[in-house]
């Protein structure tokens, strides 16, 4: 009688730990899917053009009105336009974009409407890209051809020496797509989540004696580790 309440107890707190592990390998499954997604949702974060720091910062700009064409590079069959992004405020800010030339007829409607083809305003157009530095020659272009664009109670003197402050230094690439690059911390919290779920499926399912045999290798290995030293 007394050796089977004492292997009733012996399975009880095998039970107890055998819930406790359960536990928590559900907190650190819990805690790495959620830095798992944290870490996702942070490698596809989609920066306003106002944002931007490096040339690899995916980004993006509200189109409110659009030029035509005032430079294209033959090379990489690109061309450049002045577009508009305007603020809830009512302030706007001048920048540049390359697009295809077959892409055209998606700022069509756009550019109609900045040049008064058309009475029928356009929605605002958000484009995303990566951006680009603008070279010298792009520079010099863009300062010729900028009044024949921007209203002209709006007209700023653009000059090489505050080109950055109302263009800034780089046009928004729309014909570079989105780069997906291998993130190693996503990979990591991953793996360790995949092996987290393996053992709270494996606790669960085997028997209290089987239960602990993975970490009664590991203590074991461990010991002749420190019988050694």
């Amino acid at each position: 009688m007394k050796k089977k309440i004492k292997k009733r107890k012996i399975n009880e707190k095998k039970l107890i730990i055998k819930l406790l592990l359960c536990l928590i390998y559900l907190i650190i499954i819990t805690v790495l899917f959620y830095s798992s997604y944290e870490l996702f949702e942070r490698k596809n974060d989609i920066l306003p053009w106002s944002d931007i720091k490096t040339n690899e910062d995916y980004s993006y700009i509200k189109i409110y009105r659009m030029s035509e064409k005032f430079a294209y590079y033959e090379k990489t069959n690109k061309e450049i336009h002045f577009v508009i992004e305007k603020e809830d405020t009512g302030v706007w800010h001048t920048y540049l974009i390359a697009i295809k030339p077959s892409d055209y007829k998606k700022y069509k409607d756009i550019i109609d409407y900045t040049y008064e083809r058309t009475d029928k305003e356009p929605k605002e157009k958000k484009v995303y890209g990566y951006p680009v530095i603008i070279d010298n020659k792009l520079k010099e272009l863009a300062i010729k051809n900028i009044n024949n664009f921007v209203p002209k109670e709006n007209e700023v003197q653009i000059t090489n020496a505050n080109f950055n402050d109302y263009i800034t230094n780089s046009y928004l690439d729309t014909t570079i797509k989105k780069i997906d690059k291998f993130n190693f911390y996503i990979f990591l919290t991953f793996l360790m989540m995949t092996i987290m779920i393996i053992l709270f499926i494996y606790t669960i399912l085997a028997k209290e004696e089987n239960s602990f045999k993975p970490y009664k290798k590991a203590l074991e290995e461990v010991k002749k580790l420190t019988n050694k030293k």
